[in-house]
């Protein structure tokens, strides 16, 4: 009879890990093999901590910047850069703006400097009202020295009175992205000229674009009664062209976004020489049959400022886009027309490399319709699968400093997933009920920790806060 109770009790005892086991297998969707990693929540108090989907860390990691949205889409009527130190949880306001309404000026998505306290961040126009409030093509890439007080820094010239200034832009820079080195910046861009045409019932429209920030030379404008111009401490330019009718089957595109640096020192092209700038971005080009679809291309930059005197392209005029240096050409990476699900797919994305720039990575659905992540070489060539995921990708992901792994979210869940192996784990099997919103998962500039946003709920609202995901013996 003993025995009998004995083997009893056994059976039981497996056939309950058994199905605990099941259970936390259901429960992660993927494997369990990491554990001892710990969420932290890292702002407090009753408003939004809205983090940038990139470069959200200072250089040392000991601090996170952020606006205070609590709506992704309300930069307008946003006044306030904090960030938070991630040991003592001290949050501080590094720039607050003049005279904030509903209306503008409006700041948002503040990305650290690599290799010094320095951040840059989306700033609407000064002047901005109820007749002209904060818009696409009305905002500037500002910046402060959290530890020097009063600094600001107006990256980008801005002159919208013609003939225009080289060097300067005619509308609005935002997605602001710090190449490896520090020393350039790459932002998506909307041309306030060309939206001024296309309101008016032209024949143009108001297309996203690609640009960057050099530090070839600053560039000064006069001051404008309006309040609509500014000088800037840096040089800048579009990289891309698009075209409102790409012609089908053809390389043209009607956008030009999401965009990433390549490599922490670029790449090596197809002949072997070194391409230190280039950026990666999306490109939303016409199928044969019309369709847009999604497209990975890159752009190859100078080092040196070349001779602008045959450059006049560069300022455009009163019906016409600024256009890039003459020398500087997109190319397509990406010819993926004839799959089952064709294009760049899945959430908002921005594109990523490898370290030494040898991959360039972004999401598409494979053949069942489920978003996974692929890699392509900056030359071009075969498209390769990276996550054999049985769910879909719900949020961006970011890669590793050192190129290993790639982290990303799903159903409010944090995994990563080896790049070479492919093997995904996920790193944090449950979820509090009262979070939601997972979004702009990043890894740390020492790859010793995630960060990301998440809603918060407090009574009958929500609220965005920070948290950091690390693990146990960190």
């Amino acid at each position: 009879m003993t025995c009998l109770f004995v083997r009893r009790t056994v059976m039981m005892l497996n056939l309950f890990c058994w199905i605990s086991f099941i259970f936390l297998m259901m429960s992660c969707d993927h494997s369990p093999d990491t554990t001892g990693w710990i969420e932290k929540q890292v702002t407090s108090g009753d408003y939004g901590h809205f983090i940038n989907p990139v470069q959200a860390f200072s250089p040392d990691n000991q601090w996170i910047v952020y606006d205070t949205r609590n709506d992704g889409g309300k930069i307008g009527a946003t006044g306030t850069i904090e960030r938070v130190n991630l040991a003592s949880g001290e949050q501080e306001v590094i720039y607050q703006t003049a005279g904030q309404t509903v209306h503008g000026p409006g700041v948002g998505a503040a990305a650290y400097a690599p290799h010094k306290d320095q951040v840059i961040f989306i700033h609407g126009i000064r002047n901005s009202d109820e007749s002209r409030p904060y818009d696409l093509s009305r905002r500037t890439g500002v910046g402060v020295m959290p530890d020097v007080p009063d600094s600001v820094i107006f990256y980008d010239a801005r002159d919208v009175v013609p003939p225009f200034t080289a060097g300067a832009l005619r509308g609005g820079s935002h997605a602001h992205s710090w190449s490896a080195d520090g020393q350039w910046i790459t932002f998506t861009y909307n041309d306030a000229i060309m939206d001024q045409l296309a309101q008016a019932g032209g024949d143009v429209e108001d297309l996203r674009m690609i640009g960057v920030i050099t530090p070839w030379t600053a560039v000064d404008m006069p001051a404008d009664t309006d309040g609509e111009n500014n000088s800037g401490e840096y040089f800048t330019m579009i990289v891309s062209r698009v075209t409102e009718k790409p012609a089908p089957g053809s390389d043209e595109i009607s956008k030009a976004y999401e965009d990433g640096w390549i490599g922490q020192n670029g790449y090596l092209d197809a002949s072997g020489q070194r391409q230190r700038r280039s950026i990666a971005f999306l490109g939303d080009v016409r199928s044969a049959a019309g369709e847009t679809i999604t497209e990975v291309f890159v752009v190859d930059l100078p080092e040196e400022m070349p001779d602008l005197s045959d450059e006049e392209q560069l300022r455009g005029t009163e019906t016409t886009r600024p256009l890039p240096l003459s020398s500087v050409q997109q190319r397509r990476v990406t010819f993926t027309t004839d799959r089952k699900y064709p294009g760049v797919q899945g959430p908002r994305q921005w594109m990523k490399s490898m370290p030494d720039g040898s991959r360039l990575f972004f999401m598409m659905k494979d053949d069942d319709g489920i978003v996974q992540i692929f890699s392509v070489s900056p030359n071009g060539g075969e498209i390769n699968q990276i996550t054999d995921n049985d769910f879909s990708i719900e949020t961006s992901f970011d890669i590793d400093p050192e190129g290993k792994w790639l982290a990303y979210g799903a159903s409010q869940k944090l995994y990563r997933t080896h790049i070479d192996s492919g093997k995904t784990e996920c790193l944090l099997p449950e979820v509090d009920p009262d979070f939601s919103s997972l979004h702009s998962v990043q890894w740390s500039r020492d790859g010793k920790m995630l960060a990301y946003n998440r809603r918060v709920k407090a009574g009958d609202t929500t609220w965005y806060h920070i948290f950091t995901l690390a693990p146990a013996d960190e």
